[in-house]
């Protein structure tokens, strides 16, 4: 069937721009601090294989500055193994620095947001989304699991490509039990309501002093990224659930997202309050050349 405005895909790592802007939610509302410990929040959590590890606040958590080994135990989820699980491990992941003194991109922790919402706001993370975000924002597609996008009679199937040919594929369910990390699911039309969103259209919901604050750098990126290779592309940061980073002397607040048969692009450039969405139900490689390709054009003259 063709693809419609009302399809619903997987948005994948796009989801993680919700879930910081869930924490900062908390903050605002004052639920809960930024600087507020994990170990504080659940006295029973314990976080890398050194002490150091016990200062991981709620601003580290959400701009990926944990200080932990990156990716860990995202080879569980891809075994198919539930966050559930992985969590009872947190103890395990090797600590690699102190938490807020470097950049280490993670999936299965960095879905403790859904904790801390759950534990702050005394909601379910799918609700406290359903009722803070995805309502007021009018997104009437957005929905948070697997159930959810089975369900969906607007669901797109996941795609790769086999012999050069694109064929339909499987869903690992484990990715949907890390909620914060890649668990929406969107249209475009939602996700246009999204970028609009964080340009400032809905101040009544983000605030302008909110939107400062959620995309802030806080902690420099490493290169070897395929977001850090793009030409123009200058002083790469990690905020609170979104990069940031300078192209050809813009501004720009973005990120991007992969699960099996799908894969994502957003960015936005509030100083000229225009911004893109790219989703594909298929695990194409194309997708690294829109957002440079669609910055290259704004900087041309009009």
């Amino acid at each position: 069937e063709l693809v419609q405005p009302e399809s619903v895909f997987r948005i994948a790592s796009m989801s993680k721009t919700f879930a910081g802007t869930s924490a900062a939610m908390l903050v605002d509302r004052d639920l809960q601090s930024w600087d507020a410990k994990l170990t504080d929040i659940f006295p029973s959590l314990r976080l890398g294989n050194r002490t150091t590890s016990r200062n991981i606040t709620l601003r580290h958590l959400a701009s990926q500055s944990t200080g932990l080994m990156p990716h860990s135990y995202s080879n569980m989820l891809d075994d198919g193994v539930v966050y559930d699980k992985i969590r009872q491990k947190f103890h395990e992941i090797p600590t690699v620095c102190a938490p807020g003194k470097c950049y280490g991109y993670q999936n299965v922790v960095f879905s403790l947001i859904a904790d801390v919402v759950e534990e702050s706001a005394g909601l379910s993370y799918e609700r406290f989304l359903e009722e803070e975000i995805f309502k007021p924002l009018g997104m009437t597609t957005a929905s948070v699991g697997l159930n959810a996008f089975e369900s969906d009679s607007n669901a797109t199937a996941p795609h790769r490509l086999i012999r050069g040919s694109w064929r339909s594929t499987t869903t690992n369910p484990a990715y949907y039990s890390v909620a914060p990390a890649s668990g929406i699911n969107a249209s475009i039309l939602d996700m246009a309501i999204w970028v609009r969103a964080n340009l400032g259209a809905f101040p009544e919901v983000m605030s302008p002093n909110f939107l400062a604050a959620v995309h802030q750098p806080v902690i420099a990126t490493s290169h070897g990224n395929y977001f850090n290779r793009w030409q123009n592309l200058d002083n790469a940061h990690y905020g609170i659930g979104w990069r940031i980073f300078d192209y050809n002397d813009l501004r720009v607040v973005h990120h991007g997202g992969g699960v099996r048969g799908f894969r994502s692009e957003m960015a936005f450039v509030p100083e000229r309050n225009v911004g893109m969405v790219l989703l594909f139900n298929a695990g194409s490689n194309l997708a690294n050349d829109i957002v440079p390709a669609f910055l290259d054009k704004l900087d041309k003259p009009r």
